[in-house]
């Protein structure tokens, strides 16, 4: 998968190998290789597929994903397609597909140094959280998560769970699992991790890797709720730490929250990744 995904653009989340490992059973994740194209599927019993990443002739990769889906008598859906392949898309099969933008899954981009330095005014209000941290949390550190600490990050994982009541929100439910995922395997995927300390005891982490050559993604970024200006804090922390060779850090998607989308939004993206979903009208 990591050879098609480097060959191709990666222009997105849904081409991290590690982000999609660690969403595998929440998604209900299959993949496959044909050509020099990686194929991922999402739930085999109502398929649909993020569009096929790789090298070589395209056609071929999906008029047999056309094949399969008309063998069981379905649509071929992809529920993800950025901008360049919708256009390959439908040039390919020009009026066959019903396009629609997914607004909730855009990625947003945001420029490295702006998030390691929080220059500029429009930044202003996270550098006064992180300066009103610093002057009311004198004793805070901030250390590269190892074999040493990892328990102790998972330990504030399930405290934060308990503050915002996982287990009573089924969407907070299926993002713990892929936090105790991405702790289950992180070594094995070689994520980079970071956590904030604050009297000794961990405050906030979080977790990333690269996504090509010129982003940075962070997957998981937790804090203490209690704590105010822990998540400016740990955000800028770790971007100093694992971010400053790549020129944007992708801070993933808004999954629609309003909450969410306000705070990502607050940070000045540099840009986001336009996602679509297509149908295919006759199968």
């Amino acid at each position: 998968m990591e050879s098609c995904f480097r060959a191709g653009h990666r222009g997105s989340l849904e081409y991290s190998f590690s982000s999609l490992f660690i969403w595998r059973d929440i998604y209900k994740l299959y993949v496959a290789r044909m050509g020099g194209y990686a194929i991922v599927l999402s739930n085999m019993e109502d398929p649909a597929f993020v569009f096929p990443q790789g090298t070589g002739p395209l056609l071929p990769v999906l008029q047999a994903l056309m094949a399969y889906t008309k063998k069981r008598e379905l649509p071929l859906r992809f529920n993800t397609i950025l901008q360049d392949d919708r256009a390959r898309l439908e040039a390919l099969f020009p009026g066959e597909f019903e396009i629609e933008e997914i607004r909730w899954a855009f990625d947003y981009i945001y420029e490295t140094e702006r998030l390691a330095t929080l220059a500029g005014r429009k930044l202003s209000s996270k550098r006064n959280h992180i300066n009103k941290f610093m002057k009311t949390y004198r004793d805070w550190t901030f250390e590269k998560i190892t074999q040493d600490n990892i328990e102790e990050a998972r330990a504030m994982h399930r405290q934060w769970c308990a503050q915002v009541n996982c287990a009573g929100d089924p969407g907070l439910a299926e993002e713990s699992c892929v936090v105790k995922q991405a702790f289950q395997h992180f070594f094995a995927l070689g994520f980079d991790g970071g956590l904030l300390r604050v009297n000794g005891k961990v405050a906030a982490f979080a977790i990333g890797d690269p996504l090509n050559d010129d982003v940075y993604l962070v997957h998981i970024e937790k804090a203490d709720n209690e704590i105010p200006g822990a998540y400016q804090m740990i955000n800028q922390q770790f971007v100093q730490a694992f971010c400053r060779g790549y020129r944007f850090v992708n801070r993933e998607d808004d999954t629609g929250d309003e909450g969410l989308r306000r705070a990502k939004m607050s940070y000045d993206p540099a840009y986001l990744v336009a996602k679509y979903a297509a149908r295919q009208i006759t199968p």
